[in-house]
């Protein structure tokens, strides 16, 4: 739904009590404001709630899904807007051995462990922090932490965890993470929004182009088997190309991910800077968004099981396709795969990962 048009905001972050979790804990709600963007996000999860962009009349959408009350996000969340943790994406069997001991994991998704287990970092109460701004700034932060015990969900080690979230008003959008840990575990920290750029109906219109010649197919239950190549394939975006007269193609990794539900390898030239992993745009609002990375991998999803039977911001009922992930990575269940770049954080180190959603008008 558009709302009014946008005026250009000077750098500011309010707060408001948000709700109470069942256990009587207080929820807050943090509004980052810069620029041309707004973004809202709640203490649970980190959760953004909203992320306000013009289009190319200047008029504002919301352009992530979300709900409209705490409840929803306690009790029916599909991960909607929330940090990823400790591991991104699934690890096969919910176990990995590291040092030569075996860990078995919170299992969430048949046998495996998907994006931390029952209760990983989107489902936890983070403490957060406005970073100050001071005169002359043209962006606004906002510090998340969390400390995951040692057993967590079945993980070793204590890991402290920062997010940091940046507006500026180049209109782009900055998520850092951080981690430390005081025993070797693995880690994989990502976010998942669910982008639709028009603000509303269906995003499977949008064009997407990923940077990447290699992904990972996958078996039952969405695990990797093997690396492929793109070439001559409906996983090939290149250059670019309407998710639409893709997702329908008679492939049998589409059939398995009932849509797109893949991690792609990135074409990256080498280094940790940030490189451009994927565009996403809408031609009827004119919005673009291009995500950058320091992440060798992105999982595209494409809200395959979004079935009708919830209600989002708005009211709107959320069906197939109404909002689509770009989620930055490492592969999914790396840590049994010891071929693949590594996941693995020991003490002493510092999990650091950056990514970028940098948005525009065509």
């Amino acid at each position: 739904m558009n709302e009014p048009p946008m005026t250009l905001a000077a750098p500011r972050i309010d707060c408001r009590e948000y709700g109470q979790l069942p256990d009587g804990r207080v929820v807050h709600e943090y509004t980052l404001a810069c620029g041309p963007l707004t973004l809202s996000a709640i203490t649970l999860g980190g959760i953004v709630t909203r992320l306000m962009v013009p289009d190319r009349a200047g008029r504002m959408a919301n352009v992530v899904l979300g709900f409209d009350a705490l409840h929803d996000y306690v009790e029916r969340n599909p991960h909607f807007g929330l940090i990823v943790g400790r591991y991104g994406n699934r690890i096969a069997g919910a176990r990995f051995s590291l040092d030569g001991q075996v860990h078995e994991l919170s299992r969430n998704d048949g046998d495996n462990c998907l994006h931390g287990g029952r209760q990983g970092f989107g489902t936890r109460l983070w403490r957060a922090e406005p970073l100050p701004c001071r005169p002359g700034d043209d962006s606004v932060a906002l510090q998340l932490s969390y400390i995951s015990e040692d057993g967590e969900q079945g993980f070793p080690g204590r890991m402290e965890a920062r997010v940091r979230y940046t507006l500026a008003a180049d209109a782009s959008w900055r998520v850092d993470y951080e981690a430390t840990t005081d025993q070797p575990t693995v880690v994989n920290l990502t976010h998942h929004d669910y982008f639709n750029l028009a603000g509303g109906g269906s995003a499977l219109g949008h064009k997407l182009l990923l940077v990447a010649s290699h992904y990972t197919e996958v078996g039952p239950g969405l695990i990797p088997t093997r690396v492929a190549e793109v070439e001559g394939t409906p996983f090939d975006f290149r250059h670019g190309a309407v998710i639409d007269s893709r997702i329908r193609q008679d492939h049998p990794q589409l059939a398995h991910g009932r849509g797109y539900d893949h991690n792609w390898l990135l074409d990256r030239r080498g280094g940790d800077a940030l490189q451009v992993a994927a565009q996403l745009a809408d031609p009827a609002s004119g919005r673009v968004m291009m995500v950058l990375t320091t992440e060798p991998a992105i999982q595209f999803y494409s809200g395959n099981f979004l079935d009708g039977t919830l209600l989002g911001t708005g009211g709107q009922r959320l069906r197939q396709g109404d909002g689509l992930c770009l989620e930055t990575q490492h592969s999914p269940d790396s840590p049994n795969r010891p071929d693949w770049p590594s996941t693995v954080l020991r003490p002493g180190e510092t999990y650091r990962s950056s990514t970028l959603h940098r948005f525009s008008v065509a």
